[in-house]
Parts: structure tokens; C-alpha cells; sequence
């Protein structure tokens, strides 16, 4: 549970019960279930066809029976056809950075607003923020939610907000040393670029200013959260957010335990099924996370497939369910001859190095009839050159011996490989 003297501290939708939160939950999802089946025509047509209507969930248990959403199916409605309202009432519209394709869009009514507002503001408390604290958001600005979701999240719980939005590292750093911000909320990626910057221009990260990260919008490990809150100082946290969903604020973890992200289960319930067999599996199991939505009035989402990977776990800080930190996708493994491997535990590998850097591309590729791995990895700012071979050869056993594979490691010199301004690219396929 919260810590003590910070019960206070938490709204009402935090303060409840197991009992309370579950009654609340089957209400909400009745009533979600309603509003999609009767205005959005995407969800009469599969509902129809799966022979089930809203009066058919009694119980949790009977979620099972409606069908899945996925990614595919918002981009065949592109761009408003999931809509749930009259389009005049969409206050807002925001959409993927899809690499492919059409992006998926979603639309926001006021009351939706409002509502993300009120988890992010949530979710910046549960990492330490407070009302009157500086948070500078280097999340993107635009169609992309992160920047708009943490700037309204922010406003929200009383905070004064520094817009910087993603890119200009050099400006970052010199806002941070003159704004002197409490928070920074950023993908963990750029962060290391932040740093890297840092001590370019020779200032100690750790006497800046900030006391909180709040790091999102990427697969992220432990190694690295240790890195970072070394290198600054700082409490570093993980937020959690997809737009289909809502956007960042989903779920966050609490700075007293950071034993990973609580899920504000009384706006998104959340299921982890087998990502083979589609089945719901019980809590403490792996498998991939699948979210409705309890609020949302534009666009209401039902079981969204998120290709996440994760477990969920008994609440903490909180009564509501944790997840697990979401350290792969079913859609970022990589198969190296029969080896399943994801960008996560390459890092949690490269890590175990001091003379190398976090910042990494993994190249694959078929010269012939088998799948080559090659693991580019900047060398650390001040570690000798004399010093690569033997780096090389620690991080081919490690990779070796804990992912079975065996990859060709290539060393980069400090800032030798391109540096991401939002989601890091780590793979690069050359099989396609």
C-alpha cells in the first residue's frame, strides 16, 4: 500500500478498495461495451459476427467472449471511422507514427481531455511531482501523444511546464542549467543523448537541477534505469502509454517501490493473454497485454491487442494491479537461427561492459542461408581504443552465453552512431 503520510496525497480513484475498484470496473465496462456496440460500426459488425452483445458480459470473465482489436483494424477504418461520437465533438485528433501504412488516428472529446489530463497528473505524483514543480517535456509535440499528454498531465496536477519538445540538444541542456526544471519527461533513449551532452559541454549531470525522470514510449531495462539515475542523480521512472489507448498515463510506476508500473485500473482493464493461443492467462503469467478502455467517450477500445510483453502483478504502492517493466514486443523479436531475441537483453548484455556505451543498432542480415547477427555499439566517452578488443570479447560471451546467439560486435567511436530524437531505431533487418 501508499507509503505512510501519502495516503493523502492520492484522489479518490486511488483510495479504492479491491472490492470497490472491481465493481466499479464490471460497471464501466458494461457501460463501454454499450457505447461502442451502438456508435461505433466497426464493433457492431465484429460483435455481431461473434454472436455476442454488451448484456453478455455478467462477469470479468466473460471479456473472453468479445473479439479482439488490433492495429489493422484501425487503419482499415482510417481516419475517423472508429469514432464513437459526431465528429463535431472531437476536440482533438491525434494519430501514430506508424512506419508503415496508414496510421492509426484517434479522436478525444473534452470530458476525454480531462480525463488523460487526470491519470497524467496521477501518473507525475506517483513518480514524486508535485504541484509547483518545472517539468520539461522532451517528449515530440504534434500528432504524436507524448508531448501533448504529458504538457496537459502536468497543468493538471499544478506544475509549470517547460515545452521544450524533442531535438536541439545542445538548447536542452542549456534550458535545464537555466530554467533549473525539477522534472524532465523524455524516452529514456534520448536521455542518454541529454547526457552525453551534458558532458560535452563539461557540466557535472548530477549537479543539475533535476530530482525525477519520467522515461516512456520505448522498451527500457534495468541496467539502463541504473545508468541513468547514477549518471544524474535522479529517481528515474517508468510511464506507460499507447495512443489507441489514451496515450502516456496508462500506468506509472511509484517512486516509493519502482517494482514496476501500476495500471489506473479504474480507466483501462487490463488482460495478458497467450499471444499463440489468444487465451487469457491468469495474473503472475507472460504473456502479451491487452487493454479496454472504462472512459473514453470518442473512441472507446476494446481488448486492443498491444503486442507488449508483460505479466501482471498484485498491487504495492497502490491496491490497483501492477505490470511488469515491458522489456520486448511481440513485433520487436528478432528469430537469430531458432533464438528468440529481443533489443532488451542485447542492452542488459552491452551494459555489463563499463568500457561501452548504451547507445546500439543491431544489424541483421543473410549473406548466404543463415541469419548473421552484428551488434554496433559505441565505445565510451574516455575509455581507451586499447581497450575494444577485450570489450569485444566479453560482450560476444555474454551474448553468447546468456542469449545463445552468437553476434559479430562492431565498436563505434563516441557519437558515432546516429542519435534518435524520439523512439531509438535498434534494428536494422537487411533480410527484407
Amino acid at each position: 500500500m501508499a507509503a505512510p503520510g501519502y495516503t493523502s496525497l492520492l484522489d479518490d480513484g486511488e483510495k479504492l478498495s479491491r472490492d470497490a475498484l472491481a465493481a466499479l470496473q464490471l460497471e464501466r465496462l458494461q457501460t463501454t461495451l454499450s457505447h461502442a456496440y451502438q456508435n461505433t460500426p466497426h464493433y457492431k459488425l465484429v460483435f455481431d459476427k461473434a454472436g455476442v452483445t454488451p448484456a453478455d458480459l455478467k462477469s470479468f470473465a466473460d471479456l473472453a467472449k468479445f473479439p479482439f482489436t488490433t492495429k489493422d483494424h484501425l487503419r482499415e477504418n482510417y481516419p475517423f471511422g472508429f469514432f464513437a461520437v459526431p465528429r463535431e465533438d472531437v476536440v482533438r485528433i491525434h494519430a501514430s507514427s506508424g512506419t508503415t501504412g496508414k496510421p492509426t488516428v484517434v479522436g478525444y472529446t473534452k470530458r476525454d481531455i480531462e480525463t488523460w489530463s487526470s491519470v497524467v497528473a496521477r501518473s507525475i505524483r506517483a513518480a514524486g511531482g508535485r504541484p509547483g514543480m518545472k517539468v520539461h517535456v522532451s517528449y515530440g509535440y504534434g500528432l504524436f501523444t507524448g508531448g501533448l499528454g504529458a504538457h496537459y498531465g502536468a497543468e493538471a496536477l499544478g506544475c509549470t511546464v517547460i515545452p521544450v519538445s524533442s531535438g536541439q540538444t545542445e538548447k536542452q541542456v542549456q534550458l535545464i542549467r537555466d530554467f533549473e526544471p525539477e522534472i524532465i519527461m523524455v524516452t529514456p533513449s534520448y536521455m542518454l543523448a541529454i547526457l552525453d551532452e551534458f558532458r560535452r559541454q563539461g557540466a557535472d549531470p548530477r549537479k543539475s537541477s533535476l530530482k525525477i525522470g519520467i522515461f516512456g514510449a520505448e522498451p527500457w531495462t534495468e541496467a539502463m534505469r541504473r545508468e541513468i539515475e547514477e549518471a544524474f542523480g535522479i529517481d528515474a521512472v517508468d510511464i506507460y502509454g499507447l495512443s489507441e489507448v489514451i496515450g502516456p498515463g496508462v500506468a506509472n510506476e511509484c517512486v516509493e517501490t519502482k517494482d514496476g508500473l501500476t495500471i489506473w485500473e479504474d480507466h483501462f482493464y487490463p488482460e495478458v493473454i497467450d499471444p499463440e493461443t489468444s487465451a487469457v492467462l491468469p495474473d503472475g503469467e507472460k504473456g502479451e497485454l491487452v487493454f479496454t478502455s472504462l472512459t473514453k467517450e470518442a473512441m472507446p477500445i476494446i481488448r486492443y491487442r498491444t503486442r507488449d510483453l508483460t505479466r501482471l502483478l498484485p498491487g504495492t504502492a497502490r491496491t490497483m494491479r501492477r505490470m511488469e517493466k515491458v522489456t520486448g514486443r511481440n513485433d520487436d523479436m528478432l528469430i537469430i537461427r531458432g533464438v528468440n531475441v529481443f533489443p532488451s537483453q542485447i542492452e542488459e548484455q552491452i551494459l555489463k561492459v563499463p568500457a561501452l556505451s548504451p547507445h546500439y543498432l543491431l544489424e541483421v542480415s543473410r549473406p548466404d542461408r543463415m541469419d548473421e547477427l552484428k551488434v554496433l555499439v559505441e565505445r565510451r566517452e574516455g575509455a581507451a581504443e586499447t581497450d575494444m578488443a577485450a570489450a569485444v570479447k566479453e560482450l560476444k560471451h555474454h551474448i553468447k552465453t546468456i542469449i545463445g546467439v552468437t553476434a559479430t560486435i562492431e565498436i563505434a567511436p563516441p557519437e558515432g552512431l546516429a542519435r534518435s530524437l524520439g523512439k531509438a531505431l535498434r534494428i536494422r533487418d537487411l533480410r527484407k
